[in-house]
C-alpha cells in the first residue's frame, strides 16, 4: 500500500529545503519499503541542495538512513518484514567486471541509480502527485522509503538505529578510506584535511589501524577539540598558517598518509604537499565539477609519492557496514559520540544550518 511520509524535499538548487508530505509508493519487484528510524544529516545533502552534486530536482534528500522493512517486494528472498537495515547509496548489481572484482562502489550500473531506483522510475510523489528523484537512489531522510535490495544492507536488531545509520555514509566513507583505499600501515604518521563527520572518521580509523602520529587540520578550533576525541594527536588550524603542508613537514618530515576530506582544488594541492617520500594522499572530498588541483608532476615518481580517489571508502557494504558495527560493540569504534545533536523532522532546516556552522560532529534527524 502506498503511505504518506513527511520528507526534506529539495525543491531547486540553492532554494529553502522544505519539509512535505509526500506518498511513497509500495515495492516492486526487487524492492523493499522501510520505516525509518534515523537519517544522518550530511554535507553531500547540502551539495546536493546547492548543486555541487548535480542530481536533479525536485529531490528528496538523505543517504544515511536506519530503519526496519515493513513491506517486501516480489522476488525478495533476502529480506523479510521487521529485518533492520543501513541504506547504502551506491546500488552494485554484483555482476559487473568491478562488483565481481570486489569494487562495487564502482558498480558500471550504478549512474542508473544516482537519483531514481535502477529501472529509472521512483516510488515517490508529492502533494500534486508529482515524482520526486531520491538522493543516491534511496532518499531517505523521510519516514518511510521504498529502494532496491541492493541499495539496503541488513545488520543485527540489538544496534540502536541512530547509531547505525552513521554507518550508511560517513563512517563508512571515512574510516573506510583508511582500512580499505589506503591500507594504513600500523606506525605510520597521518594527516587529515577537514574535521567535519567524515574527517573525524577518517581520523578514529587511523587510530584503529595503529597511526602513531594523526594531525587533524581545519579552521575551526571547535572541530579541532572534537578532532581530539576522536584520536588525533596533533592539531593545526589552518587559517592561522601562511602554508600548512610546510608546518606539517616540519613536524614530521613529510606524512605517510594525508586524506582530503573538504572537497576543493586547494586543499588536495595541501594534502599532496604535505607528504614525505613514498606517502600516499587519499582524496574523498566531493569537489565542485569545475575544480582543479596542480601539483610538480616530477614529486611523483622522484618521490614516489601515491595521489588516489575514495569513493564510499572504497566499500564492499554487505561485507564492511557488519564489521563495523562489530566494532562499535566491541568499544572500539565512536558512534555514540559522533551523534551531538538529534533532531525532529520539523527541525531539519535547524539541523543543516548547525552541520554549516560547524555546531556538530554528525546531527542526526530521528523519526
Amino acid at each position: 500500500m502506498s503511505r504518506i511520509a513527511k520528507a526534506v524535499v529539495c525543491r531547486e538548487w540553492n532554494a529553502p529545503l522544505q519539509v512535505e508530505e509526500i506518498r511513497v509508493d509500495p515495492p516492486k519487484h526487487g524492492e523493499i519499503t522501510i520505516k525509518l528510524a534515523a537519517c544522518g544529516v550530511c554535507h553531500s545533502d547540502l551539495s546536493a541542495a546547492n548543486g555541487t552534486i548535480r542530481f536533479p530536482p525536485p529531490l528528496v534528500l538523505g543517504h544515511e538512513g536506519a530503519g526496519v522493512v515493513v513491506e517486501v517486494g516480489e522476488g525478495v528472498t533476502d529480506f523479510q518484514v521487521g529485518d533492520h537495515v543501513v541504506s547504502s547509496f551506491i546500488y552494485m548489481c554484483g555482476k559487473c567486471r568491478y562488483c565481481s572484482q570486489g569494487r562495487p562502489v564502482l558498480c558500471e550500473k550504478a549512474a542508473q541509480a544516482f537519483f531514481t531506483l535502477p529501472d529509472g522510475s521512483v516510488r515517490t510523489f508529492d502533494a500534486d502527485g508529482k515524482p520526486l528523484n531520491v538522493f543516491g537512489g534511496v532518499g531517505v531522510m523521510a519516514e518511510y522509503a521504498t529502494l532496491h535490495v541492493n541499495n539496503a544492507v541488513k545488520i543485527d536488531s540489538d544496534i540502536p538505529l541512530d547509531r547505525a545509520a552513521l554507518v550508511g555514509c560517513a563512517v563508512m566513507t571515512g574510516v573506510g578510506s583508511v582500512f580499505n583505499t589506503a591500507q594504513l600501515r600500523p606506525g605510520s604518521t597521518a594527516a587529515v584535511f577537514g574535521c567535519g563527520g567524515v574527517g573525524l572518521n577518517v581520523i578514529q580509523g587511523c587510530a584503529i589501524a595503529g597511526a602513531e602520529t594523526i594531525i587533524a587540520v581545519d579552521t575551526n578550533d571547535q572541530k579541532l577539540e572534537m578532532a581530539r576525541q576522536f584520536g588525533a594527536t596533533e592539531t593545526v588550524n589552518a587559517a592561522k598558517e601562511e602554508d600548512v603542508a610546510r608546518a606539517i613537514r616540519k613536524r614530521t618530515g613529510g606524512v605517510d598518509y594525508a586524506f582530503e576530506c573538504v572537497g576543493a582544488g586547494s586543499v588536495v594541492e595541501q594534502a599532496y604537499n604535505s607528504l614525505g617520500r613514498a606517502g600516499t594522499a587519499v582524496v574523498m572530498g566531493v569537489a565542485n565539477p569545475g575544480d582543479r588541483t596542480t601539483f610538480k608532476t616530477l614529486t611523483l615518481p622522484a618521490d614516489e609519492r601515491t595521489l588516489k580517489g575514495s569513493w564510499y571508502g572504497s566499500a564492499r557494504p554487505q561485507h564492511d557496514f557488519p564489521q563495523l558495527l562489530s566494532l562499535y560493540r566491541r568499544g572500539k569504534l565512536k558512534l555514540d559520540e559522533l551523534v551531538t545533536r538529534t533532531y525532529g523532522i520539523d527541525e531539519a532546516v535547524q539541523a543543516f544550518e548547525d552541520m554549516q556552522s560547524g555546531r556538530n560532529a554528525r546531527g542526526v534527524i530521528v523519526f
